[in-house]
């Protein structure tokens, strides 16, 4: 039982998996963050270009009756098709999406990719090999006259 427990503790402590549970509770903030926004602000907004229609009341009623609101045909309990509720969930997901982007973006910008590596000025003499210069025609060590071929593929 103690080797069970100790595998767990050394599983359970490994750095990806505390990675992870950090990483899903700074998302369901972050969840709460964007809906917050998309029902006080954005929501608000785009009902003034849009005539203040209320999006979270857009329904369509299954069973033929009318209702006032989407919360009085549940509580009839009619059927509904809740499209005004999808809206604002498609754009909830197009904000989170998009702020995801732009932090993406913005850390890949911070990580810049290393210089390439400088062009080695040196080759292996293939006779005697010890290190020459790369432009090298002939090895200073073993006077051996150099092949073109190798010469041109080290340029």
């Amino acid at each position: 039982m103690k080797k069970i427990l100790k595998e767990f503790q050394d599983f359970a402590l490994k750095g990806n998996m505390l990675d992870l549970a950090i990483g899903v509770i700074i998302g369901g903030a972050f969840n709460g963050l964007v809906t917050s926004l998309v029902n006080n602000i954005v929501m608000p907004l785009l009902t003034l270009f849009t005539g203040k229609i209320d999006f979270s009341n857009m329904f369509l009623s299954l069973n033929g009756e009318h209702y006032a609101t989407l919360s009085a045909a549940q509580e009839a309990g009619g059927s509904v098709l809740a499209y005004g509720l999808f809206i604002t969930e498609l754009i909830n997901f197009l904000i989170m999406a998009f702020v995801v982007f732009i932090v993406i973006r913005q850390l890949n910008a911070l990580y810049r990719k290393p210089a390439p590596a400088p062009e080695p000025h040196e080759k292996t003499c293939p006779f005697c090999k010890t290190t020459i210069d790369k432009d090298a025609t002939r090895c200073p060590h073993c006077t051996s006259e150099l092949p073109a071929e190798e010469t041109a593929a080290a340029k």
